[in-house]
């Protein structure tokens, strides 16, 4: 019974409906960038093309060189330190370290996806209210509830015996419970008597 509610909860369930919308939404907002960007490019790609036809070959190839040889030392020598400070005990240590602070950046990371997901899915769901009008509705609930009808004064009545009648305004339904559990205890006393 528990995998059935856990796939109806499952199924049910509006969060990656609303991350897939506020992933549109967030696509639909970052694409309408994309000329502003396409122009800048446009503005710029002559004079990189210059820059690009202007640089001399040899020049480039020196300076390649020049870093690749720092590279291949700096290696050299990082290789010569790590193959001195050869220690097996030390070895497993720093590699228990290493695998100890991989699963906490892991976790870490899973907490962040996690943060991000929820930010884009809330986000959706702020489009699709607004894509159904209801963001008006939320407002204007607001406004009834920071702006209530004045209400008359009423002067202190002593408490009667019996409950005073709902006014007529109310619906039925939410009389018919409470005569349900009051005719269920009426109906209970009786037994308990015996």
């Amino acid at each position: 019974m528990a995998i059935a509610d856990d796939l109806k909860k499952t199924l049910t369930d509006p969060t990656p409906l609303y991350f897939a919308a506020g992933t549109a939404d967030l696509a639909v907002q970052q694409a309408k960038k994309v000329p502003g960007l396409i122009e800048q490019l446009r503005a710029e790609a002559p004079a990189r093309i210059e820059a690009v036809k202007n640089t001399d070959p040899k020049a480039v190839q020196e300076k390649a060189k020049g870093k690749a040889k720092e590279a291949q030392e700096a290696v050299t020598a990082t290789v010569a330190e790590v193959l001195g400070a050869i220690d097996a005990k030390k070895i497993g240590e720093t590699a228990q370290d290493l695998a100890l602070r991989g699963v906490g950046v892991a976790a870490e990371y899973a907490v962040k996806a996690k943060e991000a997901y929820d930010k884009v899915a809330e986000h959706g769901e702020q489009t699709v209210r607004a894509w159904r009008g209801e963001v008006s509705e939320e407002i204007v609930d607001i406004a009834v509830v920071v702006e209530p009808e004045a209400a008359e004064p009423v002067a202190a009545e002593p408490v009667a015996a019996e409950p005073v009648a709902e006014p007529a305004a109310e619906p039925a339904p939410k009389k018919a419970p409470a005569r349900k559990a009051a005719a269920k205890k009426a109906a209970a006393e009786p037994a308990d008597e015996s």
